[in-house]
């Protein structure tokens, strides 16, 4: 949590952070700022003080203040065209130079600092390696893994979860409208078609879907996963746009979308089958349900996540299909880790995969997906379920937005 940062900057003796890009889609920046309107922006937080902004273009200053930090102007404090006069036009060293006059004026000239953020890499880049010239005792350095933000975004305040909470339930309207379009569409020739008679595809569902998620105010940078087929039995085909839907076929149907401007996101997954689904679909529909009511069943605080990875290797090995714990690369059955942490990023700690480490526990505050899933692409079929689940401070886990798992959706019966 936000109260917990400081700590975890001085367990890594970290001094302060320094995170740069927009006030939005940009989940460091983000974690501080709210999102707003400023394209370009420097945060630093120092250790048991209160972060501090400084925006590129005064013309952005009152959308910049709306974050409620201290808010500083580079154009009223450090004119751009004051450093570039003094060196000779280079817009680099200009740069340069104006960063390193505020971490002097910040006290942080030999500090060790944490960067972070979204920002161009060569122009972050550059700036870095001039500031390890200008100011030799100042260490810039990064973390591939659980720096201090993403340490402090383990677990979520009250505030945080209502906006998830929020686009859960924003979530399950959309995927409740596709549905329902879904079911209200003509049949012919074992195919889905609109009034005119032409084929449905899923270009036209994703459409829809798109347009559903702009109306209730949300956005959806990542993209909707929704495969049919052989394509359902790859768990990260996003579908093929030209793609008919066909009645029986199994279709995975994974959203997650964010609030708009990068806030915080939502991660959901249905399949289903349109009319009626086939034996194999129905047995692995069965099996993967099953897994995913274990594994949450199963959940205790406390624990760390990778233990529901082998766990769920476990079930789906005892039903006969082969799991990552058995192979790594594998393409068929069990390919993926049950879950990940949600916030900021669709992706984020703790983890349970090949990179989860003994810091990704399950913690009052945390919320993160149970994802199970059988991929068969060879036989045409796959499946996998999802929700976002909440461990809350009483200790008690939570489904942040309920939807039922049913797998045949009802169609028009064809004349």
């Amino acid at each position: 949590m936000r109260s917990d940062l400081d700590q975890w900057m001085k367990e890594q003796s970290i001094d302060a952070l320094w995170v740069v890009g927009d006030m939005k889609h940009n989940p460091d920046m983000v974690y501080f700022t709210g999102v707003h309107e400023v394209r370009q922006v420097d945060l630093f937080k120092r250790i048991g003080k209160s972060p501090v902004i400084y925006h590129f273009v005064d013309m952005e200053r009152e959308e910049a203040e709306k974050s409620g930090l201290e808010t500083h102007s580079y154009d009223a404090e450090k004119p751009l065209d004051k450093y570039l006069d003094e060196h000779q036009g280079n817009l680099e060293q200009a740069l340069a130079y104006r960063v390193r006059d505020v971490i002097i004026d910040l006290g942080l000239s030999g500090s060790r600092i944490a960067v972070s953020g979204s920002a161009s890499i060569h122009v972050t880049l550059n700036l870095i390696d001039r500031l390890r010239t200008l100011l030799p005792d100042l260490e810039l350095i990064t973390f591939a893994r659980n720096s201090p933000i993403q340490q402090a975004r383990l677990t979520k305040e009250s505030d945080e979860v209502d906006h998830i909470r929020k686009m859960g339930h924003l979530t399950t309207q959309v995927v409740g409208r596709t549905a329902d379009y879904l079911s209200s569409r003509d049949v012919k020739d074992n195919q889905l078609v609109e009034g005119d008679g032409k084929p449905v595809r899923i270009a036209d569902i994703k459409s829809r879907i798109n347009l559903w998620i702009a109306e209730l105010g949300a956005e959806n940078p990542e993209e909707t996963i929704f495969a049919i087929g052989r394509d359902a039995g790859i768990p990260h085909s996003n579908g093929n746009p030209d793609d008919i839907l066909e009645l029986g076929k199994p279709i995975v149907f994974d959203i997650f979308p964010c609030e708009k401007g990068g806030g915080y996101f939502y991660d959901f997954t249905r399949t289903w089958c349109l009319g009626y689904a086939d034996e194999e679909t129905i047995r692995l529909h069965q099996q993967v349900l099953e897994v995913h009511h274990k594994v949450i069943n199963a959940l205790k605080a406390n624990i760390t996540l990778k233990e529901y990875q082998t766990l769920t290797c476990e079930l789906f090995a005892e039903m006969g299909h082969q799991t990552v714990a058995d192979q790594y690369n594998l393409t068929e059955g069990y390919v993926h880790s049950v879950s990940h942490g949600l916030g900021l990023d669709i992706h984020e700690s703790p983890f349970s995969g090949i990179t989860a480490t003994e810091r990704d526990i399950l913690l009052p505050g945390v919320v993160f997906s149970v994802e199970p899933g059988l991929y068969y692409p060879s036989r045409g079929t796959g499946v996998r379920i999802e929700d976002s689940i909440y461990l809350n401070p009483e200790g008690k886990f939570e489904i942040l937005a309920e939807y039922d798992y049913e797998l045949v959706l009802p169609v028009k019966t064809p004349d």
